[in-house]
């Protein structure tokens, strides 16, 4: 585990080649590549905001059966970036587990020490059962440029009604400004579609996020595409 971040972007490169090149032979007309993007009002992660103002949150995977692996990221106009390569396994009976490398564009790709790291290495749990979601979460390393403490840990459950959506979250490390344990996500949101055709529409998302530890409160709004 020396190296942790490097490998795992390694890994996910080498991933990404071979089964491209799987799915070539098998059948050129079917691709489970799949490319999105979301605009959020602000961008708001375990009830703490990251960067300033509206996020563009774009988003590249592969999808074969349970197993995905893709990378997700974050921007805004003033210069915060995000770009986190992952591999998820999902069962048909509702359980994921998952491995996410969060790293930040403007540090090394290369660094892997304690004080300037620029991977934090997260380990995750996921069981969703009809409206019912919990998951769990946990850092394997220190990373002094990523910020992570290394076993800072993030436990979520949430509940899908009808016509919104409630969840709580509480965590350590990076997730609380003291970096000891406690709630700092508590949310309500909502969500619906724009129809702008028979063949197109755009959904629309919004959360109201307390976080009763860092004693702030968020309103966010995003669109998808």
């Amino acid at each position: 585990m020396r190296k942790p971040g490097l490998f795992f972007t390694v890994l996910v490169v080498f991933a990404i080649f071979h089964t491209t090149l799987l799915r070539a032979q098998e059948d050129e007309k079917v691709s489970n590549f799949k490319v999105g993007a979301d605009v959020y009002s602000n961008y708001i992660w375990r009830g703490s905001k990251l960067g300033t103002g509206p996020s563009f949150q774009p988003s590249v995977k592969f999808t074969s059966g349970g197993f995905t692996i893709g990378v997700w990221g974050a921007f805004d106009a003033l210069g915060y970036a995000e770009a986190d390569p992952y591999v998820s396994y999902s069962f048909p009976f509702g359980l994921s587990l998952g491995l996410t490398d969060y790293y930040y564009p403007g540090l090394s790709v290369v660094e892997t020490s304690k004080e300037d790291g620029s991977h934090a290495l997260e380990i995750n749990a996921g069981f969703a059962t009809g409206g019912l979601s919990l998951s769990a979460n946990y850092i394997l390393n220190k990373a002094g440029g990523a910020a992570s403490a290394g076993e800072d840990k993030y436990f979520q459950a949430g509940y899908s009604f009808e016509n919104f959506n409630l969840s709580i979250g509480a965590g350590d490390g990076w997730h609380t400004s003291d970096g000891k344990f406690n709630v700092c996500h508590i949310a309500v949101g909502t969500s619906k579609e724009i129809v702008l055709s028979d063949k197109f529409s755009i959904p629309v998302s919004g959360q109201v996020i307390l976080n009763p530890q860092r004693e702030q409160l968020f309103l966010v709004v995003g669109f998808s595409f």
